[in-house]
């Protein structure tokens, strides 16, 4: 960890960290804990910042950060700062070092402090003067995985963190008020908010929501509880008409609700499938938390379109365009293939109690980190 090169602390943290943290407690062998707690120690110099909201890149030898070039204002991005909550916490609990619980626990302060536009949390963040960038409002990608990181570190802390909740369903809330809509042919999607005007697309990264919703179900206020598996149930037909309405049986990267048309993509530069996880994601969150057998059936779906189209002879490939009857293959397998596509599609066709909800939560990389049962941090105490 000692290389002169600079990271994303975002993808460090969700794919390195969350591996070696899943690792060491699938395992138990020490050298996981070691490099977690190590690696985790070079990512805080990310950190100082006047706000604390940590930078985007960081080179890991000298501890200097900046924000990607493109992000508005020098901002840094929601779903970054926002995905760091469930590793952090647990690098704390597996080093004794409060260090890393507080750097998140204070990205949260902040957020609180600021005024929402609609109960809404825009992607960009300026980490020196702690104000909004753009209000640019996305459950899909630069936003996704700070949504899905509020609920889980409730779930992951035995439902003690009541800030995580309430901010998780406060914020769902207004998501549902500005965001979701229906089509005039049916379908519920999730729309992006650019300063206050919707466009009705939905990416595929977004499709991850359906699970989400579903998986928070069992904390909302009790008279809604249906009501968000619901909305999971409808972000996972939605999402399975995306695939569906291709010719290859897999869904590009973004699609649309408007000018007549519904979950297809318009443009050539969204019609790609790079062999993304998110919509099997939700299939897999629908199936363990309902039994609907039609989740199995459209996750088959996916792989034989899967094996037919995407498998080649060095392992599996992105496409350029699903629409089209001819493979043009990109030539890359993306390492969330492996940590993500496969695993889910895996746990969907397994018993429930491989990996079993009461016992994990699975980050946004798909690396299952154990819950953190009330009783563990006394059993530690007494162990010292």
């Amino acid at each position: 960890f000692h290389q002169n090169a600079e990271i994303s602390v975002f993808e460090v943290n969700i794919r390195f960290v969350g591996g070696l943290l899943s690792a060491y407690y699938l395992s138990g062998e020490e050298v996981f804990r070691k490099k977690a707690v190590e690696l985790g120690e070079k990512l805080l110099p990310a950190f100082n910042t006047p706000t604390g909201i940590p930078w985007a890149l960081l080179n890991i030898k000298s501890g200097i950060g900046r924000n990607w070039p493109w992000a508005s204002g020098g901002s840094s991005i929601l779903a970054e700062f926002g995905t760091l909550h469930l590793e952090f916490v647990h690098l704390s609990h597996l080093s004794g070092n409060p260090v890393f619980a507080e750097k998140v626990m204070n990205i949260r302060k902040v957020l609180n402090r600021l005024d929402k536009p609609e109960g809404l949390y825009p992607n960009y963040l300026n980490p020196s003067s702690g104000q909004w960038g753009q209000h640019h409002v996305s459950i899909g990608g630069l936003g996704d995985s700070f949504y899905e990181y509020l609920l889980k570190a409730w779930l992951m802390s035995d439902k003690t963190d009541e800030e995580g909740k309430k901010m998780y369903y406060d914020a769902v809330q207004a998501i549902e008020t500005h965001l979701i809509r229906k089509s005039s042919g049916g379908l519920t999607y999730i729309a992006e908010w650019k300063g206050g005007l919707l466009e009705h697309k939905m990416g595929h990264l977004t499709c991850f929501a359906g699970g989400m919703f579903a998986l928070g179900a069992d904390g909302a206020p009790s008279d809604k509880t249906g009501h968000h598996i619901e909305l999971g149930a409808e972000i996972a037909r939605t999402c399975h008409e995306s695939y569906d309405r291709t010719s290859m049986k897999l869904g590009p990267e973004a699609f649309r609700f408007d000018g007549g048309v519904e979950a297809i993509a318009t443009r050539q530069n969204e019609k790609y499938y790079i062999l993304r996880p998110e919509v099997i994601e939700t299939y897999m969150y629908m199936w363990r938390l309902t039994h609907d057998p039609k989740y199995r059936q459209w996750a088959w779906e996916a792989v034989e379109a899967l094996e037919k189209h995407c498998r080649v002879d060095g392992g599996y490939s992105g496409i350029r365009d699903v629409y089209n009857n001819h493979e043009s293959h990109d030539d890359v397998q993306q390492s969330f293939f492996l940590s993500e596509t496969l695993k889910y599609l895996y746990l969907l066709f397994s018993d429930d109690d491989i990996l079993p909800f009461e016992h994990w939560v699975f980050n946004t990389e798909a690396h299952p980190l154990p819950i953190l049962h009330k009783e563990d941090g006394s059993k530690e105490e007494k162990q010292k």
